[in-house]
């Protein structure tokens, strides 16, 4: 499973701890990814994304997961999340 977000693309970068002396060595500063069921109000079920919470404020503010999918960029989701936004898209679209 990796560490990266499912609608965002958000993933794990690289830097430094820096102690008091200023001596430096490598970390990892992994997104915050929760495991969640999203409702899609079109398909009227619920789909299990890991996303970062980042992402899930987004959704929320956009006004679900329907919403969410449609603005967002092709380019940035994730397979899955890929499907799911072409089945919204066809169920809306016969609707």
């Amino acid at each position: 499973m990796s560490r990266r977000c499912e609608l965002t693309g958000k993933g794990p970068m690289s830097g430094n701890n820096v102690s008091h002396a200023h001596n430096k060595t490598k970390r990892r500063f992994l997104p915050n990814l929760n495991e969640v069921t999203l409702q899609s109000e079109t398909l009227g079920r619920g789909f299990r994304l890991r996303i970062s919470s980042a992402a899930l404020r987004s959704v929320d503010h956009r006004g679900g997961l329907d919403a969410y999918l449609a603005k967002a960029r092709d380019e940035d989701l994730s397979p899955k999340a890929l499907k799911i936004k072409k089945e919204i898209a066809k169920a809306a679209a016969s609707a």
